[in-house]
């Protein structure tokens, strides 16, 4: 069925420098789909990105891998297979949230793989083992050959003739052909010496095989502390990449934090120079009024001057009048 999406994003895309191992080189211009793809036919999980036609995130999740987020919306992993640490910018905190968590899961899950897969190999090693060693009924059968049968057989006919020999019989001569020779005591001896042999040549061969086994356990040993070991040394080495990258995320994110704050205090400036320059015409405004209207104060005064002189001559006017009548 080849390989399926379980789950998508969309995050700006960064690879540590290969040169520094410091610095940040961007991978997309902009934001770019990331997904998790699971493959069914191997049982392995994914991380890939495509931008246009290039492909700059293909990335296969082991469970020694880590998931580190070093900011609010950065996170990191390495991939010591491509060679590179790979970094992922997110527009929310919410978002890198998820895709922590799915990283995760999915490396439980290769985990389990893993490990399936592993108890599979050995439990085959070891009936091949077992096989290769012991053999089977048949096998053994088969390996002990014609000798080993012949062997016990003369073994039972020599134990009848000693049978017969200590009961009185008498044991008739045999031609020079047949089998067994005659039951002297020299040959009596001769067979006993090599069933000694044989028993010496089977605990030797139990000897052998069991310093097999010993030996294949220790490799089997040596093979699981070597793997602790680069495990060991592998996750370090993580360790000092992700301490050493952990510094330019921070500073990109405080940089668009500051940012952010900066367009927001020249908007607030821009919006006051406004305000000022509205008070300013204001004022220019209020002045022009204040001075036409000392104008206008001051010329009705005056008129109202003249108009009180008139009629304080009117009435001086009247009283004279007054005064001759």
């Amino acid at each position: 069925m080849g390989e399926q999406p379980i789950f998508t994003t969309r995050a700006h895309v960064f690879q540590i420098d290969p040169n520094t191992k410091k610095n940040w080189v961007p991978a997309s211009k902009q934001a770019v789909t990331v997904s998790y793809f699971y493959d069914v036919t191997r049982n392995s999980y994914r991380i890939i990105s495509v931008d246009g036609a290039k492909v700059i995130i293909n990335s296969t999740i082991t469970p020694n891998m880590t998931f580190t987020k070093t900011s609010q919306k950065f996170g990191q992993w390495a991939d010591s297979r491509a060679n590179t640490v790979f970094g992922l910018g997110f527009s929310s905190e919410q978002q890198l949230t998820k895709f922590a968590e799915k990283f995760q899961e999915v490396k439980e899950a290769a985990r389990l793989a893993r490990d399936k897969s592993q108890e599979k190999i050995e439990t085959s090693s070891n009936h091949s083992q077992a096989s290769s060693i012991n053999g089977t009924d048949d096998e053994k059968a088969s390996s002990a050959g014609p000798a080993n049968t012949h062997l016990k057989s003369e073994n039972n006919k020599l134990k009848i003739a000693l049978t017969q020999r200590a009961a009185g019989w008498t044991v008739p001569t045999l031609p020079v052909t047949a089998w067994p020779p005659p039951c002297s005591a020299a040959n009596v001896k001769k067979w006993e010496i090599e069933l000694q042999t044989l028993r010496e040549s089977n605990a030797r061969l139990t000897t052998a095989l069991q310093d097999s086994s010993a030996s294949v356990e220790q490799w089997k040993r040596q093979f699981s502390l070597c793997h602790d070991e680069n495990d060991r040394l592998r996750n370090k080495e993580l360790t000092d990449l992700r301490k050493q990258s952990e510094i330019i995320p921070q500073l990109m994110s405080e940089c668009e934090y500051v940012s952010e704050k900066l367009e927001a205090a020249e908007r607030d400036n821009q919006n006051l120079e406004d305000k000022v320059r509205s008070l300013k015409t204001d004022m220019e405004e209020s002045k022009y009024r204040q001075r036409h209207l000392k104008v206008e104060l001051k010329s009705f005064l005056e008129v109202l001057d003249g108009k009180i002189d008139d009629l304080h001559n009117f009435r001086r006017g009247l009283s004279k009048l007054g005064a001759d009548n």
